[in-house]
């Protein structure tokens, strides 16, 4: 009998940590039902509905496994990440469910889960025609997808009797696992926070100033601080038409691309130093730099735009808008020559930081992997030579550039059966191609079938599921999934 309690303890201690995260989550479904008092929308009992939905099933889990809690382990970290993301879609898809008609369970999860996961990728259509408190919903939920899930789920711990560095493990970027920005890994999830919210003020403030109404300004900050790409608007950015706006969403962009820890170390030190000295950062300023000036002098020379400050207008906020995988358009770029888009996505892989909100294999994995190389090629030369990688001024241990190694190769594999199975299912080479790197890079918009100036909304069932695996994959950065299916992850 004590075997066998010993042996159900660790998955009920975390169902009962997951409970106390779905009465958090439920609370987050007060902003918008806020917005519909405001406004007198009828969406009011929805949201009130799904909220009590949430909390109760919080607090059954709670009430029935609360006599569970321990220390928690590293491999319940894994855990707890994947079942608080695989299990929040499902009740953040909720009240699009009850008030959209003949929405189904599958479009609800994708929706919900490209909104928590960052991706913006969409479903639906007439967004223009939704209800303020709906739309705020599906963007709101992008600002939590942020960051706001890995904080609000420390910040249960504490309560919960458990500690909460093997969450923050489980979800940090592989080289910056071992970083610790406080000495407490609880004290670290509120700086982040702190620093997270400022700068998402600063950019409604900026928003609202550049000509958005205060909703649209909410909203649109949701999605840039998330870099989830969710617009209030069937054309996303290109119904504003307006140089300011776009230039506010550049700015804010691509603050939101840089690692986070970053402006928390600037904020206590009181200076930005500490922004341009991180290699990561300056080479991650250097390739938006310079792939905005070559996007737009090709759209130039290609005679897309006959004026090139028009050209570099919408260069500037396309290329930062996907290489930050953010997802925004202000036109129709899959009309571009094909060059254009194809760069385009290709950055989204690699452009962002590890510690921001974005997507990808984050920018310190493709330097360290560069670096590794140029090294081969000069053993090659020099057989003897003992050249190690360096970041900076810091020395890379073997281990962190055989685990990225190991990482890539997985990233690759992932993209590869992903298309196939896309293919498997009679989607077109490049809608499948694309839609797999836009959902793993969690970008949203791809070419084809699932590009700017169309959505999901045209896929199969099957289609989305796989869409919505690899959402979830990028977002977890696939070794926090894939763990699970390692027979020895569940031997004790």
């Amino acid at each position: 009998m004590k075997q066998m309690r010993l042996k159900v303890l660790p998955r009920s201690a975390l169902l009962t940590v997951l409970g106390g995260v779905l009465v958090l989550f439920s609370l987050s479904l007060s902003i918008p039902l806020i917005f519909a008092l405001i406004f007198d929308e009828a969406t009011s009992s929805t949201f009130l509905q799904s909220m009590l939905v949430c909390a109760l099933d919080g607090f059954v889990l709670i009430g029935i496994f609360r006599g569970s809690q321990r220390e928690m382990l590293p491999r319940d970290g894994f855990m707890l990440v994947v079942l608080v993301w695989s299990v929040l879609p499902a009740f953040g898809g909720l009240p699009l469910m009850l008030h959209i008609e003949g929405l189904s369970f599958t479009d609800a999860y994708f929706e919900s889960i490209s909104a928590l996961t960052t991706t913006g990728s969409t479903v639906l259509e007439g967004l223009d025609r939704l209800p303020i408190s709906i739309n705020v919903w599906r963007h709101f939920m992008v600002l939590l997808g942020g960051m706001g899930i890995l904080v609000l789920t420390v910040a249960i711990l504490p309560i919960l009797g458990v500690g909460g560095s093997q969450i923050y493990k489980a979800e940090t970027p592989g080289p910056m696992k071992e970083d610790k920005l406080t000495p407490r890994i609880s004290e670290t999830a509120r700086g982040l926070w702190l620093v997270y919210f400022m700068i998402s003020l600063a950019c409604w403030l900026a928003y609202f100033l550049a000509g958005m109404t205060w909703w649209d300004a909410f909203m649109h900050m949701c999605s840039t601080m998330g870099l989830g790409g969710f617009s209030a608007y069937d054309d996303s950015f290109a119904h504003f038409d307006s140089p300011a706006i776009e230039l506010v969403a550049i700015c804010f962009m691509t603050l939101a691309g840089v690692n986070f820890g970053l402006y928390f170390l600037a904020w206590r030190s009181r200076s930005l130093k500490s922004l341009w000295t991180d290699f990561e950062a300056r080479s991650y300023f250097v390739l938006m730099l310079c792939s905005v000036i070559g996007v737009s002098v090709f759209l130039y020379s290609q005679s897309v735009y006959e004026d090139p400050l028009t050209a570099l207008r919408f260069a500037a906020f396309n290329v930062v808008s996907i290489a930050t995988t953010t997802g925004f358009a202000s036109t129709d770029y899959a009309q571009w020559p094909l060059f254009a888009p194809v760069f385009m996505l290709s950055l989204c892989g690699i452009a962002t930081c590890a510690g921001s909100t974005g997507g990808g294999i984050k920018m310190v994995r493709l330097i360290l992997i560069l670096k590794q190389s140029r090294n081969e090629l000069i053993r090659i030369v020099h057989p003897r030579a003992v050249v190690p990688v360096k970041l900076g001024r810091s020395v890379i241990e073997p281990a962190i550039l055989q685990s990225i190694l190991g990482f890539l190769v997985v990233y690759l594999l992932a993209i590869c059966l992903g298309t196939l199975m896309l293919l498997f299912t009679g989607l077109d080479a490049v809608s499948s191609f694309t839609a797999v790197i836009a959902s793993i890079n969690n970008t949203g918009p791809g070419l084809g079938e699932v590009g700017p100036a169309a959505n999901y909304k045209g896929l199969s069932d099957l289609q989305t599921w796989v869409c919505i695996i690899l959402m979830l994959l990028g977002r977890l950065e696939l070794m926090s999934v894939l763990v699970l299916f390692v027979p020895h992850f569940w031997r004790h």
